[in-house]
């Protein structure tokens, strides 16, 4: 695992993964887990500055780590830097295993036609999920430019430190529902690996994808395939 970015989903993604090992094998095992946690003010800095060639390198060291380790393939514990993810696919010297990925297969699943992304901003203005849902027939909306920085705000730096605020969280849930109506989405794409921690599904009108949770069914299915 490529982690630290940020540390509390870091977290759920090692106990996520732990439990559903446990869950499928059935024997009382666990699986070998690497961890690689790089520091999250660095791969930020790389986006806000948009030095995709510095932030390819930081993730290319970082999955090269995991490959001397031993690991058999890894995956990204976040969304955003998966702006990067194609070149550093190509480049990879073990197999990496997309959150993007993940998602579109939950979203092709439930036979979804038009969803909201929401997410970082560095998510929200790039196009690397809405052409993967274009792929796939599936239309991908994303707020206006005002909501996306009222969510960005609403991620840094509270959920990334894991603090919920009530009021952030009613900021969030109402602009998601005004879009919801407004463009007919079929569900809510959290596509920060945090906002799960914000919102659970029962709170918006339609249903939402966590990606965290898409990620590690397939990082379990890799496992175990």
């Amino acid at each position: 695992m490529v982690g630290g970015l940020g540390p509390a989903s870091t977290v759920t993604y090692y106990q996520k993964i732990i439990e559903g090992y446990r869950e499928r094998a059935g024997d009382g095992s666990y699986p070998y887990l690497f961890i690689n946690s790089l520091d999250m003010s660095n791969v930020l800095e790389c986006m806000e500055r948009k030095d995709y060639d510095t932030l390819l390198r930081l993730l290319s060291t970082a999955v090269e780590k995991l490959k001397k380790a031993g690991a058999d393939f890894a995956f990204i514990a976040s969304n955003t830097p998966h702006i990067a993810f194609p070149i550093l696919k190509s480049a990879s010297p073990i197999p990496l295993v997309s959150i993007v990925d993940a998602t579109v297969r939950n979203a092709c699943r439930a036979k979804y036609k038009k969803v909201l992304l929401t997410g970082t901003l560095f998510t929200m203005e790039n196009t690397f999920y809405s052409d993967a849902f274009d792929a796939k027939g599936i239309r991908c909306v994303v707020p206006e430019k005002h909501e996306r920085l009222v969510i960005q705000n609403i991620i840094f730096p509270n959920l990334e430190d894991g603090i919920v605020d009530p009021v952030q969280k009613k900021t969030f849930i109402d602009i998601c529902e005004q879009i919801i109506a407004k463009e007919k989405t079929d569900a809510v794409i959290l596509g920060c690996t945090e906002l799960p921690m914000l919102v659970n599904p029962y709170e918006l009108s339609v249903p939402s994808i966590d990606t965290l949770e898409a990620h590690v069914e397939l990082i379990l299915d890799t496992l175990f395939s």
